[in-house]
């Protein structure tokens, strides 16, 4: 048997339903795809889609299945040789010998049943209720990566049923909070139903006061970089975000474009739409952040100062931080669809000033939900790091120059989602649907 990280025992009928939902949502996602383009178009950044489909298979099947209950045979023979993400080099999944989709999907349905008709009556042990939330969570991040594949590729938005009305437009929301410095303890605490090993151990931090926006940069915001000739600049970038900007003969982020009266629009998935002026922009680089604030004389926020807006109180006086830290911007209550754009509900961005209810307690808002935010701090371990069962979610990352990003996303899973939750992926990237936020200098 596998030796797991102290985690809360949890219900059996939550674990079930997180495997039955995260699954219900990835079908959802790429039934299409699979039956239209199993292998194509290829893409560097894209992975082949049978491929990934298959891939979640084989996670719980190795974790569950034969680490957690000890059966000795993966339930597709030779599933290892396929799908095993952690030595199978990504060009070399397109040339794979990948079973056709009615055997993907029946593999994928005979390890879930496997993994159900194991769970107790009642409450599921510590070790189950690691592995179960592991595999659900890394199947949720998953679910995000095929929804931005999808815009990546043009594909038509994914159909997740039904949908609410649609926001009605809040507008921008400008303007700086003040956030007294101090202690603090950044990552996840041991009471926390799941921690992923780069949340510990918890770090203290010594952070100065500094001042954060309200809520992330918008649309119209960049858009004024744009105009200005931000992309032709070349003070306002570090020397390898303009080498990057050159080589990808970028004048605007990668999914904007004029119509013919000059007036900007945006791609979403496989339409184009006037752009919306008040949503956090999305779909940029972390150089390409880095060149706006350099272009509107702000800066980044480190992930401490992020987290301590996220988190943290002003204390009775207002002159420094309250101690207690929550494990959402509003509290302890798990997100609902009325505080945070998240769970993909709208298929899309909100405007910056929407989910008030969602407000941290200095008054900075969307910070879970809507865009992922840059952070200017690289993704690196916290003293004391060790790996956990899955060992190369984190470890193998941290030499790689990759930035950490917090706060999830309008198609991140509201389970994944909290305060201490960090993302990470390098500086380059902007097909994922990340922004960001910034501070005063």
């Amino acid at each position: 048997m596998i030796t797991t990280p102290p985690t809360p025992s949890q219900p059996a009928d939550t674990l079930a339903s997180m495997l039955i939902d995260a699954r219900t949502r990835s079908l959802a996602l790429m039934q299409d795809v699979i039956e239209s383009r199993c292998l194509g178009p290829r893409l560097a950044i894209v992975n082949p889609p049978l491929w990934e489909l298959g891939h979640l298979g084989y996670f719980h099947d190795h974790f569950a299945l034969r680490g957690l209950y000890g059966l000795p045979d993966y339930r597709l023979p030779g599933a290892e040789r396929l799908y095993d993400s952690s030595s199978i080099a990504h060009d070399a999944r397109w040339t794979l010998p990948l079973p056709s989709p009615e055997e993907t999907l029946d593999y994928l349905d005979r390890v879930q049943q496997a993994m159900l008709e194991r769970l107790p009556d009642g409450t599921a042990s510590p070790a189950q209720s690691y592995v179960y939330q592991l595999t659900s969570l890394h199947e949720d991040m998953h679910g995000e990566a095929f929804v931005y594949t999808r815009q990546t590729l043009g594909d038509p938005a994914p159909a997740l049923g039904p949908m609410p009305p649609e926001a009605e437009p809040t507008g921008p929301l400008p303007g700086d909070v003040a956030i007294p410095g101090g202690r603090h303890r950044l990552g996840s605490a041991e009471h926390v139903p799941f921690r992923f090993d780069n949340e510990k151990p918890p770090l203290e931090v010594e952070v100065a006061p500094f001042a954060i926006a309200r809520a992330p940069v918008t649309n119209a915001e960049f858009a004024a970089f744009v105009d200005d000739g931000g992309y032709e600049r070349r003070s306002l970038w570090s020397d390898i975000g303009w080498q990057w900007r050159e080589g990808q003969g970028l004048q605007s982020p990668v999914y904007w474009r004029q119509d013919s009266d000059g007036r900007w629009q945006e791609r979403h998935f496989d339409r184009w739409r006037p752009l919306p002026p008040h949503h956090p922009v999305g779909h940029v680089s972390w150089y390409e952040a880095d060149a706006w604030c350099r272009w509107a004389g702000r800066r980044l926020p480190t992930e401490a100062e992020w987290e301590i807006a996220a988190s943290r109180a002003p204390s009775a006086d207002g002159h420094s931080l309250a101690p207690d830290k929550r494990r959402y911007p509003w509290g302890e209550t798990p997100p609902s669809a009325t505080v945070a754009n998240l769970d993909g509900l709208r298929l899309d961005r909100v405007d910056v000033a929407a989910f008030p209810l969602g407000d941290s307690a200095f008054g900075c808002r969307q910070m879970l939900g809507n865009v992922w935010e840059w952070t200017a701090s690289p993704f690196a371990p916290f003293p004391g790091f060790q790996p956990d069962l899955y060992r190369d979610y984190s470890a193998p990352w941290f030499r790689e120059g990759r930035y950490v990003l917090r706060g999830g996303a309008w198609a991140s899973r509201a389970r994944l989602i909290h305060n201490g939750y960090r993302n990470f992926f390098t500086p380059e990237r902007h097909d994922i649907f990340a922004g960001f936020r910034t501070c005063a200098p």
